[in-house]
């Protein structure tokens, strides 16, 4: 059975709230994670974020979309170690080098899966100032698993779409393979 995770993060403020800092400035609202060893789903406040480290730590791989560039460096902000180290799949990086410039998440799933994302993170942002803690933990498992739908669709059938000036344009896509030994060197959270 796989111990890859899949993963998004939401934030509590954006990238104009912090100037300068940017990804250092930036904290966490929610993460939400699917197991595949689990099959299960689970969200993780900025407060819960030391119980998901495990998952992470002991993944075989983590996928995410975007999350190269934006997730884990905000989960950086909290991880003693280093997470980048991690094996890792950001599906958008996949698909950019395939197309040569970015798709958003939301046009893949409305062209690949017949689904649209039920909102974006500016109204996560918003729900989070006016205490909003459940819509933000349903959009962010909303987003998981229209990136692991994603993800499984590319494995089984190797090409992705998206919509295009009133077309579906579609795209062959070669995931690469999960690592045979994942040799990570991190700050383990959890006592040896």
């Amino acid at each position: 059975m796989s111990k890859e995770i899949v993963f998004d993060i939401e934030t509590q403020n954006t990238f104009n709230d912090v100037g300068a800092l940017g990804h250092r400035g930036l904290k966490v609202s929610v993460v939400g994670v699917y197991e595949y060893e689990y099959d299960r789903y689970s969200t993780f406040t900025e407060e819960e974020l030391p119980k998901m480290w495990p998952m992470f730590e002991h993944a075989d791989r983590v996928i995410g979309y975007n999350s190269k560039a934006f997730d884990i460096p905000v989960l950086n902000n909290y991880y003693r170690g280093d997470l980048s180290k991690l094996p890792q799949l950001d599906l958008l990086e996949v698909v950019k080098e395939r197309l040569g410039f970015r798709l958003k998440l939301d046009d893949l799933a409305k062209g690949t899966l017949g689904t649209a994302k039920s909102s974006h993170g500016l109204q996560a942002v918003e729900w989070y100032k006016q205490g909003e803690i459940e819509k933000i933990k349903q959009y962010c498992l909303d987003d998981v698993r229209i990136t692991r739908d994603i993800y499984e669709y590319a494995q089984k059938f190797k090409k992705l779409r998206y919509p295009d000036v009133g077309s579906t344009r579609e795209f062959a896509i070669l995931l690469p393979e999960m690592p045979k030994i994942a040799q990570v060197s991190l700050n383990l959270t959890l006592p040896f």
